[in-house]
């Protein structure tokens, strides 16, 4: 028997792909009658699509024909990708998946009773058919978001900024909910660069970026508007809400410790918030935000102003 909760590795190579029975791809039966037969199966139906819930929602249904299941869930990190199926259960097992030193992701199969020795068996023949899949939807995915994101601070860049914008408009108008945006700029961004070089400047502008992303919900989402401004989308947030977030912001971006040649830099920044009026389009909704922003460094600098 198992243990409760079990944590193991799984690296497919080439050699093991072929003793499992990978090397040639023969078609399968409706219904597979046995191991071999589900994983000729699952081996075709998991390469028609790039959709990563799909994919593993496939998998969870199919592989029940031969191991009962209570849940499934699978993370990769780095792809900020989690997905979970099903109810958890009293027993796990973990499975770190990579090939050739990828890392894959984390598979965890849940369920109420322990597994036994075959089922364990089982499951990992069977993983080898998530291999190539979970692979190619990885690099989809990736490619997808390196085309909406921000090559220096990992914030949304504009393209993504646009679609966000008018699909978060029609949710809150939809839900009757409150949408909010803010409008952040570095103070005296320009002489930071001029004193210290671009090199440092970048170092700043990612240093404020992820200084952003450590205050925010999971729901809320900051894009690089253009130079060193940044937009901040806040769903389902008032005004006054909005409002404590972006001085949320403003105190930690001047708390944060910014190292250029060895020495400190002081750093402000400062703010605009407008909040989406009825009728309003995403293009006033960020204009009102910037001029609010315009009157917030016309003021002095390191301060908040509200769109009227």
């Amino acid at each position: 028997m198992k243990s409760p909760s079990q944590t193991n590795a799984i690296d497919f190579d080439s050699a093991k792909l072929q003793r499992l029975g990978f090397g040639q791809q023969q078609p399968s039966p409706e219904r597979p009658a046995s191991l071999a037969k589900l994983r000729q199966q699952l081996s075709l139906q998991l390469q028609t699509s790039l959709e990563p819930q799909r994919i593993l929602g496939l998998f969870f249904v199919e592989v029940q024909r031969l191991v009962p299941l209570d849940a499934l869930s699978y993370e990769h990190k780095s792809s900020d990708l989690r997905l979970e199926f099903g109810q958890r259960g009293h027993h796990s097992i973990s499975y770190s998946l990579s090939h050739e030193g990828e890392h894959l992701g984390e598979l965890v199969f849940r369920r109420n009773q322990r597994f036994s020795e075959q089922e364990q068996g089982n499951l990992e023949s069977l993983l080898a058919t998530l291999l190539y899949p979970m692979r190619n939807t990885l690099l989809y995915r990736a490619a997808t978001q390196s085309a909406l994101r921000d090559p220096l601070t990992g914030t949304g860049n504009r393209i993504a900024m646009d679609q966000t914008l008018q699909r978060e408009i029609d949710l809150s108008r939809r839900h009757l909910q409150p949408l909010s945006l803010l409008m952040l700029d570095i103070d005296h961004f320009k002489q930071i660069n001029d004193t210290h070089g671009h090199s440092a400047g970048d170092d700043v502008l990612k240093a404020v970026a992820a200084s952003i992303k450590h205050q925010l919900r999971n729901v809320d989402m900051v894009f690089r508007f253009g130079g060193e401004e940044f937009l901040i989308l806040l769903s389902n947030t008032s005004r006054e809400a909005a409002a404590l977030v972006g001085e949320r912001l403003r105190f930690a971006a001047q708390s944060e410790e910014y190292i250029a040649d060895g020495r400190s830099i002081q750093l402000t920044v400062s703010l605009g918030c407008s909040t989406l009026l009825p009728g309003e389009s995403a293009e006033s909704l960020v204009r009102r935000a910037d001029n609010a922003l315009y009157v917030a460094k016309r003021e002095g600098r390191n301060r908040l102003a509200m769109a009227g």
